[in-house]
């Protein structure tokens, strides 16, 4: 029996939900953005009513008003889209146990043994699609199909609030015609890559020569070739499953671009303590610290390094992540600091062993110690007590957007 899997997106979500909580919103055109102050001017999402006016997610907010003079823009909750993101994954788990999450406002359902109960995939799909838009006033798209590829596709055919069914045995006259790029996994460069090679449908990737494929793109090349002809059989996993991080980091663009060391300090010991936090909610130690700066020409370099004992504490995580940006960003002779982001990797759980010091506990005493200060923040919130560093510069909370579920994203 073949399975039944559905994938669900909600429409425009960031803006869905602020026209839901700003009901005066409703009907007009409205982006979700960034501080242009503070040089996060970036289009996150968008109303139907400003994607009618050619608005697109990811450009200036300038670009956008200037084909939206009436535009409404408005800054990001995510602690809202997160409990907003948690009542739509209740509803799903009421028809299946394998629910996974693919970001905020997509999820995978394996309905295959929920049919008897509900329906057929294509029922159950409208069923849910109904309940989100009636129980939570927002709209759904919904593809359906035998496999979480397929069922992704399904649910990008057709929006908002509607549901896309692709059958086994009909598949290829289906989709075979759309372009390579419209499949999961298919990005810019790889679409690049493929028109190189005459690649240009998905029909024509599910035709391509494997040997080929894997020259130029690896293994990756062909579990492409795989996915175009409908073999994916990749499961969807458990609703209570909890998969752990390989990595936890926290970046920001700043106001004023950096220009030492110093400058700098602050802000890593802001990002740092983010890192940490989120490393104790997971119950996990950073083993590694991994550096990305990008100057104001937008230049990147990165390093990564080997912790000599393994930790959860922000002090320690700033210390090693100063050294790092010492070792390789020379202010004498590089541009100044646009952005920065500090990531823990090699991450150990709490049940598995990592490096302790030989040189006493106080790795240990700092991370009792931060984690006294999570008790506090978890109750009156991340902002409720800073570093003394840190005082001076409020915005560094502010832009990150750190709110107790941002480990959901």
């Amino acid at each position: 029996m073949d399975r039944v899997i559905l994938h669900c997106d909600l429409n425009n979500f960031y803006a869905s939900v602020e026209t839901l909580a700003n009901p005066e919103y409703k009907g007009k055109p409205l982006i979700v953005c960034g501080n242009p102050e503070k040089r996060h001017g970036i289009v996150l999402a968008k109303s139907n009513e400003a994607k009618a006016m050619g608005v697109k997610t990811g450009e200036a907010i300038w670009q956008a008003k200037q084909k939206c003079k009436d535009l409404i823009c408005v800054a990001p909750r995510h602690y809202l889209y997160g409990e907003i993101s948690k009542q739509v994954f209740a509803i799903y788990c009421q028809y299946t146990d394998r629910v996974e999450s693919f970001g905020l406002d997509e999820c995978w359902l394996d309905v295959t043994h929920s049919q008897h109960l509900f329906g057929d995939g294509e029922r159950i799909a409208n069923t849910i699609r109904e309940r989100v838009k009636n129980d939570l006033g927002l709209t759904i798209s919904v593809g359906v199909s035998f496999n979480k590829i397929f069922a992704k596709l399904g649910s990008d055919m057709k929006k908002p609030d509607a549901v896309t069914v692709i059958k086994r045995d009909s598949f290829r006259q289906k989709i075979w015609s759309l372009p390579a790029t419209d499949m999961l996994m298919v990005g810019r460069k790889t679409a690049d890559r493929l028109k190189k090679l005459n690649v240009h449908t998905i029909g024509d990737l599910a035709h391509a020569d494997l040997k080929l494929m894997k020259e130029v793109f690896g293994v990756v090349g062909l579990d492409l070739v795989k996915y175009a002809r409908g073999e994916d059989d990749s499961e969807v996993g458990f609703s209570y499953e909890n998969t752990p991080p390989l990595s936890v980091g926290h970046g920001t663009t700043m106001p004023v671009d950096a220009k030492s060391v110093e400058e700098l300090t602050p802000v890593v010991y802001a990002l740092s303590d983010m890192v940490a936090t989120r490393l104790r909610r997971y119950k996990m130690h950073a083993g590694g610290l991994q550096i990305t700066i990008k100057d104001n020409t937008f230049a990147h370099v990165s390093k990564q390094t080997i912790l000599d004992t393994a930790t959860d504490s922000g002090t320690t995580i700033a210390q090693n992540a100063l050294k790092i940006i010492r070792d390789i960003y020379d202010f004498r002779y590089k541009n100044p600091v646009r952005s920065i982001t500090v990531s823990a990797i090699r991450l150990t759980g709490e049940n598995e062993g990592y490096q302790l010091s030989i040189f006493g506990d106080e790795n240990e005493k700092q991370s009792k110690l931060e984690s006294a200060l999570d008790k506090i923040r978890d109750k009156y919130g991340y902002s409720s007590i800073s570093r003394g560093t840190t005082l001076a510069h409020t915005f560094l909370c502010d832009n990150l957007n750190f709110d107790k579920d941002e480990d959901l994203m």
